[in-house]
């Protein structure tokens, strides 16, 4: 990227291309003590877009419609991804936030729906895109073999705000043939008979597709013989588990529809991701054209790394605390509404979104009263209406400051501000530029702020600005081919229409592996012809696709018998134990009864002033080794295993301060996990050449830090890994620090952690050495989710192993 940077000793003296962001910054600036809070800042220029002239076969009423929306002619990339599906190659278009992505899938799929004949695409397999032409009424072909060529549309959003987003812009067109309509958990029932007769095009999400529209799939023959696209928005958000379920989901549809004579297209829309055709091949299956060469214009950014102060307040151990990102991001906020700067606070939690707006509207409260109306927060959880009518007021500049969770980074049409503040790293780089992205009026310059939390990887960043302007976004992570993923797909694709030898294909090459195990275990019966689902219950339900298989544990209000929501079953023991604080759309419940055996949790209303964390012991064991690498004496090692984990206990924590109140101790079972790992272990020489070490503190402290920065390297959460350390381990006989995947079967994550190493443990050293405590804290090597009460952690210690581990390893690219 071309760019430019100062430092935050350079603040008072800007000179910058960006006169208004760097106004917007230095306002920020006004009171002195704030001035150490900046670490770096990052000047993006302004970029000239580079429009197109519209497709020879886009209809002209399409053109004049767009024309009425105010798009007079589109940018390269858009025309060039429509064109690549227009030619049946499926496409995915990977471009930043306001690049108009929807506009490239929307030319060929309403030219379809409006009866426009595509040209024939080549096709090597059943499931290629392009095969299975039928002839139409009259002799015209087409792919879906509708009258006169009309084609549907199935278009699959992973959150219901953003279909219906969709749908409004739809309708906006007002063209005649197009009958649009979403399907998901809130369309009524009258309806839904309605949308599958007569609806060309469906919005709906990968739950739906997976729950009732595939099990269904008879009651959807006449849609799905005509369909002729199937558009993936937000793709960047298929990753980890989630994305294995969704990519087998896929794999299902492609193979019913053609059952049914239909291959559409498929048009992937993402956030600019690395390997967009190779993430996109992966998550369909197809193979894949990527468009990812930006036309659109942007408006010149300031961009500032801020990391909020310690504060005399001591945490465990007496480590000390940082003050929090959201009361932060709240006094930003309020600052920014009185200069009239319209500002957007992504906030990673509900309850977090919900605090910087309470915050920054009682600060206002204080100095400009009448500027407290004019800040709101939105989140999922809201009523459709509620969320319509807050979008429309930023729009019209009512509010001038909003907090908001993801909900609106997901591609809601609410772009064009003058300040985003990202109220913590929010996982991916794609996403950390989805969300600045939302700021920059045409012409006008713009102002983001990375606020950063008490995390060792927040911390890295803040320090290593490289590590985020200097470096591409990452590759999205999924693995289609876990067999825990693989297997519950295999039953319900099989329920929806006997499984054949010739599907085993489409399902990849693990499919013939797992069958035989399937009908030894009763959930399949092979027959001469295939194999057939033999069971009474819905074959679907064996796969909850947003967690990792199993019944979903129930959460239910006890006094009212409300069910609130579902946790997956891997998750229970920690998120809904007896004395947890559950959150649910913006209210809290303390969990009365966890109920293992009926899979229900029993809640009651409260409001705690207090979070609580979840502690456990866990145990790992070598099953098998698949990679390994020499590090001169040291070795990195990736591989199978299976841990054994117990929660004992949880801690409780003060909301505001982070101060732990207390603990309680829990009897629950212990669960064990077959997964994936990535571990490294120090000889015996190694370790004596260092010394008088704390060998169990500082494995313990490199394991922390280790898992708090392999985000930055794997699109995953540190909530989706999990870690051993032992000076000691039974297995290898050598020091073991182990980060494994926290998921049935594995993610995808500890794999990346292995390819990644050299850069990934550079990084985690570093970290800790920037960090400015003197012992430990939350900053650093303390982890939130430690069963061991962040007991036995050596800073020092953790640098000098980590140092040893890569003194003969090889050098760090970076990130």
């Amino acid at each position: 990227m071309s760019s430019q940077s100062s430092r935050s000793s350079d603040a008072e003296r800007w000179d910058g291309p960006s006169p208004e962001g760097g106004r917007l910054l230095a306002g920020l600036l006004a009171d002195p003590r704030r001035r150490g809070r900046i670490t770096h800042v990052q000047n993006v220029p302004a970029r000239q877009g580079r429009r197109a002239r519209w497709p020879h076969w886009a209809p002209r009423l399409l053109v004049d419609r767009f024309a009425l929306a105010g798009i007079e002619a589109p940018w390269e990339h858009q025309v060039l991804a429509a064109e690549h599906a227009r030619a049946g190659r499926s496409v995915i278009i990977a471009t930043g936030t306001a690049s108009g992505k929807s506009l490239a899938y929307l030319l060929p799929a309403l030219t379809a729906v409006l009866g426009e004949e595509p040209p024939d695409a080549d096709a090597s397999s059943p499931y290629a895109t392009g095969e299975h032409p039928t002839r139409a009424p009259g002799g015209r072909t087409s792919a879906g073999g509708g009258p006169e060529g009309e084609g549907t549309v199935l278009y699959l959003a992973p959150t219901k705000a953003l279909a219906s987003d969709q749908l409004r812009s739809l309708r906006s067109l007002r063209l005649a043939k197009l009958r649009a309509a979403t399907y998901d958990g809130d369309t009524p029932r009258d309806e839904r008979g309605w949308v599958r007769q007569y609806a060309n095009y469906v919005l709906t999400n990968p739950d739906m597709l997976h729950r009732s529209i595939l099990p269904g799939h008879a009651r959807w023959t006449a849609f799905l013989r005509r369909l002729r696209y199937v558009i993936i928005d937000e793709a960047h958000g298929y990753r980890g588990v989630f994305g294995s379920h969704v990519a087998q989901v896929l794999r299902r549809l492609r193979r019913i529809c053609a059952r049914y004579g239909a291959s559409p297209v498929f048009v992937l829309a993402s956030a600019t991701t690395a390997e967009p055709a190779v993430t996109a091949r992966r998550l369909t299956g197809l193979p894949i054209e990527a468009v990812a060469d930006d036309a659109s214009p942007r408006a010149a950014a300031a961009f500032a790394l801020w990391e909020p102060p310690l504060t005399d307040l001591r945490g465990e151990h007496g480590a000390p605390v940082r003050r929090t990102a959201t009361a932060e991001a709240a006094d930003l906020l309020a600052d920014l509404v009185v200069q009239d700067v319209q500002t957007l606070a992504f906030v990673r939690s509900r309850r977090g979104a919900e605090s910087v707006a309470l915050g920054a509207r009682r600060a206002l409260e204080e100095a400009v009263p009448e500027l407290s109306r004019r800040v709101a927060a939105y989140r999922a959880g809201y009523l459709p209406e509620e969320r319509r009518a807050l979008e429309a007021a930023l729009r019209s500049r009512e509010i001038v400051g909003l907090a908001s969770t993801n909900a609106l980074e997901l591609g809601v049409d609410v772009s064009g501000l003058d300040a985003v503040l990202v109220c913590g790293w929010p996982g991916t780089r794609a996403s950390l530029w989805q969300q600045a992205g939302r700021a920059g009026r045409a012409g006008q310059e713009a102002l983001a702020v990375l606020v950063a939390r008490d995390d060792p990887l927040d911390t890295y960043l803040v320090h290593h600005p490289e590590a985020i302007f200097g470096t591409p976004v990452e590759a999205t992570v999924l693995d289609p081919d876990n067999p825990y993923v693989l297997e519950p797909h295999l039953c319900a694709a099989a329920a929806e229409s006997p499984l054949t030898e010739a599907d085993l294909e489409l399902f990849g090459p693990v499919a013939a592996d797992v069958l035989p195990d399937l009908v030894r275990r009763g959930m399949l019966r092979r027959r001469a012809t295939g194999w057939y689902w033999t069971r009474r219950e819905r074959a679907c339900d064996l796969a909850d696709i947003r967690g990792a298989g199993g019944p979903p544990v129930q959460v239910v209000e006890s006094s009212t018998g409300r069910l609130l929501g579902t946790v997956d079953e891997p998750s229970a023991h920690t998120a809904v134990h007896e004395g947890a604080v559950y959150l649910h759309q913006g209210e809290s419940f303390v969990v009365q009864l966890l109920d293992l055996e009926d899979s229900v949790a029993l809640v009651e209303p409260a409001e705690p002033d207090y979070s609580t964390t979840a502690r456990d012991i866990t145990d790992i064991r070598i099953i098998e080794t698949l990679r390994t690498s020499a590090w001169g004496e040291a070795t990195l090692c990736f591989g199978t295993v299976e841990v054994t984990r117990q929660v004992v206990a949880y801690q409780m924590r003060r909301l505001q301060s982070g101060e732990v109140l207390g603990e309680k101790p829990l009897d629950l079972p212990p669960r064990t996990l077959r997964t994936r790992a990535v571990w490294w272990t120090l000889s015996g020489d190694q370790l004596e050449a260092l010394g008088d070490l704390d060998l169990p503190g500082a494995a313990h402290a490199a394991e922390h830090a280790s898992i708090g920065l392999l985000p930055l390297f794997a699109t995953c959460d540190r909530w989706d890994i999990g870690g051993v350390s032992t000076a000691l381990h039974p297995d290898t006989g050598l020091l073991t620090v182990f980060v494994y995947d926290g998921h049935e079967g594995g993610a995808g994550f500890a794999e990346r952690g292995y390819s990644d190493a050299a850069q990934w443990l550079h990084a985690t050293r570093e970290a800790i050495l920037a960090c400015e405590c003197e012992a430990g804290c939350p900053s650093c090597i303390q982890s939130p989710k430690c069963g061991n009460g962040n007991d036995p952690l050596d800073k020092q210690g953790a640098v000098i192993l980590l140092g040893e581990l890569l003194r003969d390893g090889p050098k760090s690219a970076g990130p």
